[in-house]
């Protein structure tokens, strides 16, 4: 690879594979937590708080990610007084000894909030099914036992939920390295725009977009590849546990 591209081209690749990958990261994090609060406020028992969660689920599902990143990028920039714009348009930094973290730019704080703000609303929905998937007698025998609403919730209809959800999530952690290819609209440095960036600058299209293309999909082998081993282990786990 390095010799259809100077290394220099190469290290604009690599950089953008990395802010694809912490982007991706970030927002798969944020979105799982929220993901699985918005999945309990659905089958919350006060109708209120459950079609507010609908109503969110519905709103951001059926909206384009791409006009959500425009808004996070452009309406929030509109409507945050300048004095917050200036504050975050600004550089801070925290340092440990040798570590150092940085406030990340104004497009990469929007491409994040865009990015999980829509994952969240697809991963409710698998939490959700997951949890659906779990036969009312399981819920039905914890009650038997003693059990609370929440003590049900947590030591036997999540686990499972967790199980039978798994492989879509690991689908949606998939779909999100492939839709933060889209936060190049709004001028976040990530793969696909360092792609372009060396396209415009070689004249090397195959070359650029070819090499961006081996990066996603090896990134998305891994995850496959995390999946199978995570669907073994718990297999392996469950016999264990049967035997």
């Amino acid at each position: 690879m390095h010799s259809w591209l100077e290394p220099k081209y190469f290290a604009w690749l690599e950089q953008g594979l990395v802010v694809t990958l912490l982007l991706s990261a970030c927002a798969g994090v944020c979105a799982t937590l929220l993901g699985f609060v918005l999945a309990i406020a659905r089958t919350a028992r006060s109708a209120a708080l459950a079609r507010v969660a609908a109503l969110y689920v519905f709103v951001f599902r059926n909206s384009p990610l791409l006009v959500q990143l425009m808004f996070w990028y452009f309406g929030a920039a509109a409507l945050l007084p300048p004095d917050w714009m200036t504050w975050l348009n600004s550089a801070h930094g925290v340092s440990w000894g040798p570590f150092a973290l940085h406030w990340p730019s104004f497009e990469l704080l929007a491409g994040g909030i865009g990015l999980t703000c829509y994952t969240t609303a697809f991963i409710a929905e698998e939490f959700r099914a997951g949890m659906r998937g779990v036969s009312e007698a399981q819920a039905q025998a914890a009650a038997a036992l003693g059990m609370g609403r929440l003590s049900a919730l947590r030591y036997v209809i999540l686990p499972q939920a967790l199980r039978i959800a798994t492989p879509p999530l690991a689908g949606q952690y998939m779909n999100l390295v492939k839709n933060s290819s889209l936060a190049m609209a709004i001028g976040v440095a990530e793969l696909s725009y360092m792609s372009r960036q060396v396209d415009t600058e070689t004249f090397k299209t195959f070359q650029a977009f070819g090499i961006a293309t081996v990066f996603y999909v090896l990134t998305i082998a891994v995850i496959e590849v995390a999946l199978v081993v995570w669907q073994r282990t718990g297999t392996r786990a469950l016999s264990r546990g049967h035997a």
